[in-house]
């Protein structure tokens, strides 16, 4: 029987390249989305992957959600937490809808998603969680006080998960993307990119959705079973802890 993956914010950019790879791998994957039907149905016809949508940031949602996909898929077994969103803005302007939103969506979902199959994971004694955190979680970013909070945030979570996993046979990882191809990327004017980006990366290039995707999925093997509580830099050398 194969093993079950699930992927938040699985059916758009380094998600879907995630959900893809998992697939690729032999998982039976899961992907959820939030608002943009239209790309996840898309997804799902291109790739077949079961798609779900619900909000992160929800609690119930997630419990609904996860039994849903239990349901249909069996027990998750490899859990990655890649849902996020971005409302940038200096702290002096920042709202408290847009503190709020970001810290809710990219650390409270943490908590919402893994305490929804940490249960059963330690009842089985596996597990796999990896959350996709960030560079700016790392170094922090200027008009990005609330996203670098919640993705250092998640730094601290992993670990912490990864202390109190260890003898379930559940392992807690991180990876940290740098500067990735997607599409939010792409809206990012060519000469601002030669001039202002490209320059900070010592490969001088953009890493792709899929350099992401191979690590989870060496995260989630079996081989990977003594690698836990570790944090993977993947940012073509922009910066080095």
């Amino acid at each position: 029987m194969k093993q079950v993956a699930l992927v938040t914010g699985g059916t758009r950019g380094i998600g879907a390249a995630i959900s893809k790879a998992l697939k690729d791998a032999g998982y039976a994957v899961a992907a959820t989305y939030r608002e943009d039907h239209i790309s996840a149905d898309a997804f799902h016809v291109e790739t077949g992957i079961d798609i779900y949508r619900w909000d992160v940031a929800d609690f119930d949602a997630c419990v609904a959600g996860i039994k849903a996909v239990e349901a249909a898929l069996g027990p998750v077994d490899i859990l990655v937490n890649n849902a996020g969103i971005i409302r940038d803005n200096a702290l002096h302007k920042m709202t408290k809808d847009e503190w709020d939103i970001v810290i809710a969506t990219d650390l409270g979902a943490l908590f919402n998603m893994c305490r929804s199959v940490i249960e059963r994971m330690r009842s089985r004694k596996f597990g796999r969680i990896i959350n996709i955190s960030s560079i700016n979680g790392q170094k922090g970013q200027f008009g990005q006080t609330n996203y670098s909070a919640a993705k250092a945030g998640d730094l601290g979570f992993t670990r912490a998960l990864a202390l109190e996993s260890a003898r379930a046979g559940i392992t807690v990882n991180a990876i940290c993307p740098g500067y990735i191809r997607t599409s939010m990327l792409e809206a990012i004017p060519h000469e601002v990119m030669e001039k202002d980006i490209l320059p900070l990366i010592p490969v001088g290039r953009l890493g792709e959705p899929q350099d992401i995707a191979r690590a989870v999925v060496f995260l989630a093997a079996d081989a990977a079973g003594f690698i836990t509580g570790a944090t993977l830099s993947i940012n073509g050398g922009q910066y080095m802890t």
